[in-house]
């Protein structure tokens, strides 16, 4: 199953509180820094959060993009919290068996790896309608040290080094992509500069005019790449390409507010859902880590992936979808007396009804010394994502349609999903596992978590949030904590390998499946506790990952 490498933006903006002051915390220290040196001028956390996600897309071109899109979560400290949509949409060509061979079988790479692919980028409009609406500083301004650091170059840390060099046997499939991103064909080192020409008028175009990405030079750019190389992005989809914004999804668990993205993210129907569930137990007296919070947490996450499954898509293309009923605490409760303490559930790809007995993202995190809070998740998808870059224009292309359901009545127990409500359509918005979060108590901001990793984005987020609320943890232990993960189907609980030895045993009595990784997400997150911020980044993928301070 492919992971989608995607970058998570979570910036905090509240009412005037003593001695807080700004952080960002993303998986780059230049990107962070760029940042916070907006906050130190009196930028909002959109500002921070632009500026950052512009930067990102210069030192982190594995997740950071202008090709992609996500999703941004804002609770200001007065007035109404809101949702902005800048999900890729599909072209006007799309169609529920694109995916499919002519003899009606799946083609995994037509799905995941051509042009087809690539979903109409929403990255630009979404960053200049989040600055529009909260923005204080000048559009050019957020943008000077994304084109500083592109036109300029920066030094390859080892860890960005490493990154690139992986991705060089895909590189060499398209020339412009290598040209960028090695040197002459042989891998860029640790302590050599990139520099990337082409993306830095780019960005000096999108400066002066963000329409370019849509409808100028940019826009030329990208279809003429699609025309010449089959790919089904036109003209006049980029024309029609229009960020939504909308409310949130909301909920509580033990008296904590939670905020949380709505379709076509299923991140917070997951989340909220799962918690829900939880609410029931009593987590803290079994402790973190324990066989009995992860096997009441993966039953939870089961049951809510499988809603996942057979309800959620984008809402413009199905109807009225049933959140009110799945985020209820009804619905909760009568899952909850599905579960028994002590044997596992079992998940089956023909019933989504329970007996009464690639992976990448980058997540960013920024808190201003006003404390309003925004989220912010953008994708490529997989790592770097098509590994396209458009030529002449410097930036990658997404292969985020690869988001959609394979094809009608494709599921199965591997995790292949094929019903209906997420199947590709034209100008539909594929669903997607971001999970940009922001918890408050007593009126003011907690915790602002999220994380990269596909499917298993919101069991990381679940994780960091049990970690606060149930067991009391600061900002670095709720991060570095052992994490599991269960997405339903396959049928089995994805567990870090050092979660303890014994609960890993406890769990396999119980008639868990294990599936043992080395490391799940990468979590960056901002905990305000009596006034008092801290952040944390999340190391366990991207060394790189850095706390600044405004």
């Amino acid at each position: 199953m492919r992971v989608p490498l995607c970058l998570a933006l979570f910036l905090t903006l509240a009412a005037p509180a003593q001695g807080l002051r700004g952080l960002v915390v993303s998986q780059e220290q230049l990107a962070s820094e760029a940042g916070a040196q907006v906050l130190r001028e009196g930028g909002t956390a959109v500002d921070a959060a632009v500026a950052t996600a512009f930067a990102l897309a210069v030192v982190h071109p594995a997740a950071g993009n202008l090709g992609g899109g996500g999703f941004l979560l804002s609770r200001p400290a007065s007035g109404q919290a809101a949702f902005l949509d800048f999900r890729e949409a599909a072209p006007a060509t799309a169609h529920p068996r694109m995916w499919l061979r002519e003899d009606g079988t799946y083609d995994e790479a037509r799905h995941h790896e051509s042009l087809a692919a690539v979903g109409v980028p929403g990255t630009v409009a979404g960053l200049r309608a989040a600055w529009r609406r909260e923005g204080r500083l000048s559009w050019a301004r957020l943008l000077r040290p994304a084109i500083r650091l592109a036109r300029e170059g920066f030094v390859l840390t080892e860890n960005q080094a490493a990154s690139l060099e992986k991705q060089l046997p895909e590189f060499r499939k398209h020339p412009p992509t290598l040209a960028q991103f090695s040197r002459r064909g042989e891998a860029l080192r640790a302590g050599d500069r990139l520099v990337q020409g082409d993306l830095a008028r780019t960005l000096e175009r999108l400066a002066k005019d963000w329409r370019d990405f849509y409808r100028g030079a940019t826009a030329r750019l990208v279809v003429r790449d699609m025309r010449a190389n089959g790919g089904l992005l036109t003209a006049a989809d980029l024309r029609a390409y229009r960020p939504q914004w909308g409310k949130p999804l909301r909920g509580t668990y033990r008296g904590v507010e939670v905020l949380a993205a709505p379709p076509p993210s299923s991140g917070g129907q997951v989340l909220i859902e799962a918690l829900n569930v939880l609410e029931g137990y009593d987590l803290k007296a079994a402790g973190p880590a324990s066989a009995t919070s992860v096997h009441l947490a993966s039953e939870a996450l089961r049951r809510a992936f499988a809603d996942r499954a057979q309800f959620l898509g984008d809402p413009a293309f199905n109807g009225d979808l049933p959140l009110a009923r799945l985020l209820s605490k009804g619905h909760a409760a009568s899952l909850r007396a599905t579960i028994r303490l002590d044997r596992a559930s079992t998940s089956a790809p023909d019933r989504f009804t329970w007996p009464a007995d690639r992976p990448d993202t980058t997540h960013l995190s920024v808190l201003d010394r006003m404390g309003n809070a925004v989220s912010l998740t953008y994708t490529l998808e997989d790592s770097y994502g098509l590994k396209r870059v458009v030529p002449g224009a410097g930036f990658l292309l997404n292969n985020e349609l690869g988001d959609f359901n394979a094809g009608p009545g494709l599921t199965d127990a591997t995790g292949l999903i094929g019903t209906t409500p997420n199947l590709a359509q034209p100008g539909k918005r594929p669903l997607s596992s971001m999970c940009p979060v922001i918890l408050a108590q007593g009126g003011n901001v907690l915790l602002v978590s999220g994380s990269p990793g596909g499917r298993t984005i919101p069991s990381t987020v679940l994780n960091t949030v049990l970690n606060v609320v149930d067991f009391r943890m600061d900002a670095r232990s709720a991060v570095d904590a052992p994490r599991f993960h269960h997405q339903w189907l396959p049928d089995r609980i994805q567990v870090e390998a050092d979660l303890p030895a014994a609960t890993q045993a406890a769990l396999k009595a119980l008639g868990h499946t294990l599936k043992e990784v080395k490391k799940q997400g990468c979590a960056q997150v901002i905990l305000v506790r009596d006034g008092h911020p801290e952040g944390a980044a999340d190391t366990r993928r991207w060394p790189d990952s850095a706390v600044a301070v405004e």
